[in-house]
């Protein structure tokens, strides 16, 4: 991968990077093990919506500081003005940034992520851990009910029973545990991380932008559609991929022995 230069250097709580189509968004606040402030939330959600509007940017990789992902939100430092709902509703906004972003996203996790940054990294599309990576949905531990769409994604990543488990129990996992009951796709050595995730990373910024960002879109769209609704809108998405130029491209590629390069047009 190129070098990567910063963006602009405004945000407080987190650091963004480009190289190669990559955007490398950490959060950047390893003294609270990177624990989530209202000021983190709004960045997040800022640097989200930015790589959405941002043509060049293929890939979001999403980390962490230091030795952990996220603890969850800092409950101990927090302080706002606003009624708890409102700020929660920002909350909800960031989630759906992150979800709804039509480019691929992984989640590089090290060391801790529990609640809502358990949530936060299980929004992403793909998710590597280290073998000394930890989650736990905790928030019955600290006298809360679930929130990050933990309510709403874990059933349809580990089934009903499974999810309730975790939120009502709030047991810390360990990463092959994560990876066993289907959290992660992937667990590899703490030296591994990087290579891992760098090598999915080039090979997503890559590909064809509008094909992987519309076949995310059918996934997601998939877990609540009947299958003549899958259909129909797998339908109206290869159309639009036929008629575009990285089809053509692709075929070029295809009859003239080498690799492919999309432009997402």
């Amino acid at each position: 991968m190129n070098e990567p230069h910063t963006l602009d250097g405004s945000y407080e709580t987190v650091r963004v990077t480009r190289a190669g189509g990559v955007v490398r968004l950490t959060l950047d606040r390893p003294e609270r093990k990177n624990a989530a402030t209202p000021q983190m939330w709004r960045e997040l959600r800022q640097v989200f919506d930015e790589v959405a509007d941002t043509p060049s940017d293929r890939v979001l990789v999403l980390t962490g500081a230091g030795s952990d992902f996220c603890s969850g939100a800092d409950i101990v430092t927090s302080v706002e003005t606003d009624h708890a709902v409102d700020e929660m509703r920002r909350v909800a906004r960031t989630c759906l940034a992150l979800h709804q972003l039509p480019k691929p996203t992984i989640a590089r996790i090290d060391g801790v992520a529990v609640g809502a940054g358990m949530n936060l990294a299980l929004a992403c599309d793909l998710t590597v851990a280290t073998t000394r990576s930890r989650f736990s949905e905790i928030f019955a531990r600290r006298g809360l009910a679930v929130d990050f769409g933990g309510s709403w994604l874990l059933p349809r990543l580990i089934g009903l029973h499974r999810a309730k488990e975790l939120v009502l129990l709030a047991e810390i996992l360990d990463a092959t545990e994560a990876h066993r009951i289907g959290l992660l796709n992937r667990v590899v050595e703490p030296d591994q991380l990087d290579a891992v995730v760098d090598d999915w990373a080039t090979r997503l910024a890559a590909g064809p932008p509008i094909a992987l960002g519309l076949s995310k879109q059918l996934l997601h769209e998939g877990m609540s559609s009947s299958l003549a609704q899958a259909l129909e809108a797998e339908g109206v998405a290869q159309s639009v991929t036929l008629a575009s130029r990285d089809v053509l491209e692709a075929f070029s590629a295809f009859a003239g022995k080498r690799e492919p390069q999309f432009e997402g047009r």
